[in-house]
């Protein structure tokens, strides 16, 4: 039996692209994928307007969906108040779907918060991974029924990867070999606008790290995109799939995650 996850990121309502939305919506109505997995930065500047367009959307696609937090669906930094004691007040339509842990046939979603309210650096928009926050995923791999592939999603990627633009994830790389010792097999992330698959091996186990594009008008190298992930048993591939003329692309082949033989 093949599971069938879109993971789609950084649609930013507010600096959508209405063509990519209802290109989504489209793919998602006939392929009838078994989760849409949004790894964060559903607004432009976290408006409450913005929340409840995004979480209308979302809900419209009529399948299982979990929203990680991005850096762009906190209050800015000229709103201190709101961004530091009130920052998750604004969203509406979208709450009950954001950091939803989802278990599938044979695969457990686990969030992980990867935003910061404040920051000791100038550019808060970059990641970081809190104590609290390892330690809530990693909670909830121990409790993810035995033999199920592992999903960790966040924003931020939390190690640089092939793209130009970067995460700078701090604590990253340590939660990141926290996850593979814990038996994760895959960490989806957002954030750079830009998609891509690499693996990340330790101590004889692979886990792979996997980056979409987006659905905004905020493009870089790619055209709107989102990425296919297709699960058959141990094994899964990514393939990204574009609105242009060559829609479906394998970025990785179907291999194994977890142990390295």
């Amino acid at each position: 039996m093949t599971t069938k996850l879109f993971h789609v990121s950084d649609v930013h309502f507010g600096a959508e692209d209405p063509e990519a939305l209802a290109w989504f919506a489209e793919r998602v109505a006939d392929e009838k994928p078994d989760a849409v997995i949004m790894t964060g930065d559903l607004t432009m500047r976290a408006r409450p307007s913005e929340f409840d367009a995004g979480g209308r959307w979302l809900r419209s696609l009529d399948v299982p969906v979990t929203l990680e937090v991005g850096n762009h669906d906190l209050p800015y930094y000229w709103d201190p108040v709101r961004r530091l004691f009130m920052p998750y007040r604004r969203y509406g339509a979208a709450e009950k779907l954001i950091e939803r842990p989802l278990e599938l046939a044979g695969v457990s979603i686990i969030p992980l918060k990867t935003t910061a309210r404040a920051q000791l650096r100038l550019n808060w928009s970059k990641g970081r991974v809190g104590r609290d926050a390892l330690d809530l995923a990693l909670g909830q791999i121990a409790d993810a029924p035995r033999g199920n592939l592992i999903f960790v999603v966040g924003h931020h990627p939390l190690i640089e990867g092939p793209t130009t633009g970067s995460g700078r994830t701090r604590g990253g790389a340590r939660a990141l070999a926290a996850l593979a010792d814990a038996g994760a097999h895959a960490v989806l992330s957002g954030h750079v606008h830009d998609p891509f698959d690499i693996p990340f091996d330790r101590d004889g186990w692979r886990v792979r790290l996997i980056g979409a594009g987006t659905l905004s008008r905020r493009l870089r190298k790619t055209p709107p995109s989102f990425n296919e992930i297709r699960v058959d048993g141990n094994r899964f591939e990514t393939l990204l799939r574009t609105l242009s003329p060559r829609p479906v692309t394998p970025i990785s082949a179907a291999t194994d995650a977890g142990p390295m033989h």
